[in-house]
């Protein structure tokens, strides 16, 4: 049903939402590329003020400034992506409604643009660890699961994008509850705490959680808080798999709906 050869035709329309996205982001912007990295950095100040000097809360030996702001790199674009992606198909209305062309090019395609802020907001975080003198960045093995939690964390923000459109077609109070869901996994994911909060034997079960294990990843293998937690990703690996999957699946399964009630 997901029918990837007809996917594979329309590779050049894909190209061009990718590219609009990219551009209509930054168009008549002061702050420009700026924007990718200040809701990181906002946050950052924040989390470390209130979790780091008031409350106090436990980073796993790195600086709590970095601690936060490596969670808050593949969080910031989890939480991009999805919204974009969630919003597409209301926001293209006019073209469901007048040419054909592959539903599933519409909420993939903000899952790549946000891939501009997150390599800008990426480069900030090497940079802040270059210049923070308790920390350096040196080779890890867990340098090698980095590409593994980069390719989970664009699934994840792929499946529940694709679930969350095509759902917000039907019910369009979707919209409204996403921003409320997003805060609650927020702080549901480690991104303030650590996960030796978790005890032990649930940890596994919460990685389930796909961001859980890409945070961590993060974190590993930039700041070397831990060991590799593979474990950890590889739950997350499944259920972003799953996710991926049964929103493609759910997304065809309404596509044929779409231009009516857009």
């Amino acid at each position: 049903m997901l029918e990837l050869a007809e996917l594979a035709r329309y590779r050049d329309l894909f190209r061009f939402l990718v590219w609009r996205d990219i551009k209509a982001r930054y168009a008549q912007t002061v702050l420009g590329l700026g924007w990718a990295v200040l809701h990181p950095v906002v946050h950052m100040l924040v989390f470390t003020v209130v979790f780091g000097s008031l409350l106090a809360v436990e980073s796993d030996g790195a600086p709590y400034a970095l601690f936060s702001f490596a969670a808050l790199v593949p969080w910031a674009y989890f939480t991009a992506a999805v919204n974009a992606s969630a919003n597409s198909l209301i926001g293209n209305r006019s073209l469901l409604t007048k040419v054909y062309f592959p539903r599933l090019v519409l909420p993939l395609a903000p899952v790549v643009a946000k891939l501009i802020d997150f390599a800008i907001a990426f480069l900030v975080l090497l940079l802040l660890i270059v210049l923070t003198p308790e920390t350096s960045l040196r080779l890890s093995p867990a340098l090698a699961a980095l590409p593994v939690a980069l390719l989970v964390m664009m699934l994840t923000a792929a499946g529940i994008g694709m679930w969350l459109s095509a759902l917000v077609v039907r019910y369009r109070d979707v919209r409204f509850a996403l921003a409320y869901a997003l805060q609650i996994m927020l702080y549901a994911a480690p991104v303030v705490w650590p996960v030796s909060k978790i005890p032990e034997q649930w940890q596994l079960a919460y990685g389930l959680y796909p961001m859980a294990g890409v945070i961590e990843t993060f974190r590993a293998a930039l700041l070397h808080t831990h060991a590799t937690p593979w474990p950890l990703l590889g739950m997350g690996a499944v259920s972003a798999l799953a996710l991926s999957l049964s929103g493609a699946y759910y997304f065809r399964r309404m596509e044929r709906y779409f231009a009516d009630i857009a």
